[in-house]
């Protein structure tokens, strides 16, 4: 059980709390520190002493922390969690059994994760990847209850998951280039390409803060921007992008409008800028061990943008600037 921290004192605890109430027993939980300054690491020492501490000196983002905790065990299945969830009992029985019964071509299992402050309305139920080249999540904000159904689901939320090891052994970990934001999506893209499937398991609860680390939006929309576009160039097949070009581009177009953070979006283009030689290098890499043809992957991605149409953002911007609406209702923070 990997957990990244980064100034999570205010989660951290009820986290660990519900892991403790788990009816299945057999893990160890590994936190990975991120630099934490909030004290939650001095906390963590004194009150959880069972939990195994693997300390960064500074923020290296989720994907080196989560690559740090799974190096650290040898455990035939990995378990990662955010700080900033509450599983329920059965959550990780469930995506044992789940795993357990599945054939070795399901490299990971998803949760069923519910809004903390609504537990009647998903979170996350799966991730997509858009030919816009938007990630969603799958189910947010609609009703738990219509998804009771095990299903298969294009990626997997590496805030509340499971993966086989040899998955991970064959398709890699995660990309440290992407820090933190769509990582998760990355590696189950690039599992797709060697022949993975993915499972949703709705027994398996749990609650999600989301943005529960706090992180400045303006860091966020750049990293979302770049990480997004080395999502893209890395993984996808030539024709693919070719085919699609206009509705990616058009993609990047409606988040640089949406964000409404045009330098740090700026950023984001740059930071892309500077790691396309290696995101390039490992495209080729990755096309040469491709197990599914393009037409295959062009199938798996979601045909809708799934945001709001550019009129219905100007018309939320509208009653806000007539003090009709909070800001608070801001495109692409579902997943970006």
């Amino acid at each position: 059980m990997i957990i990244p921290v980064w100034n999570s004192g205010k989660w951290l605890p009820g986290c660990l709390e519900a892991l403790a109430g788990q009816t299945f027993r057999d893990f160890r939980v590994v936190a990975v520190d991120n630099g934490s300054t909030d004290g939650s690491i001095e906390d963590l020492r004194r009150d959880s002493p069972e939990v195994s501490l693997v300390s960064l000196p500074v923020n290296r983002g989720f994907a080196v922390a989560a690559n740090e905790g799974i190096q650290h065990d040898d455990s035939a299945y990995v378990a990662l969690l955010n700080a900033d969830t509450r599983p329920r009992p059965g959550w990780l029985a469930a995506l044992v059994e789940c795993l357990d019964a599945s054939p070795p071509e399901v490299g990971a299992v998803a949760s069923k994760m519910l809004r903390l402050d609504d537990p009647s309305l998903v979170d996350d139920a799966g991730d997509t990847l858009s030919v816009y080249g938007s990630a969603g999540k799958r189910g947010h904000g609609e009703p738990a209850a219509a998804y009771s159904s095990p299903a298969e689901v294009f990626s997997v939320c590496a805030g509340a998951a499971l993966y086989r090891r040899s998955f991970l052994a064959e398709v890699g970990l995660f990309d440290p280039r992407f820090e933190s934001y769509l990582e998760d999506l990355d590696l189950g893209l690039r599992g797709r390409l060697y022949g993975y499937r993915y499972l949703f398991v709705p027994g398996a609860e749990v609650l999600h803060q989301g943005h529960g680390s706090d992180l400045p939006r303006g860091r966020y929309v750049t990293l979302v921007t770049r990480n997004r576009l080395l999502l893209l160039v890395k993984n996808l097949p030539a024709s693919v992008l070719l085919r699609h070009w206009r509705r990616w581009l058009f993609g990047q177009i409606y988040f640089l409008l949406a964000y409404r953070r045009p330098l740090r979006s700026l950023q984001g283009y740059a930071g892309f800028l500077r790691r396309l030689g290696p995101a390039l290098a490992e495209r080729r890499r990755l096309a040469s061990r491709r197990k599914i043809a393009p037409a295959a992957v062009d199938a798996l991605l979601a045909r809708e943008l799934g945001e709001p149409t550019l009129r219905e953002l100007l018309r939320r911007r509208w009653t806000r600037l007539i003090g009709r609406q909070p800001d608070s209702d801001r495109a692409g923070e579902a997943r970006g």
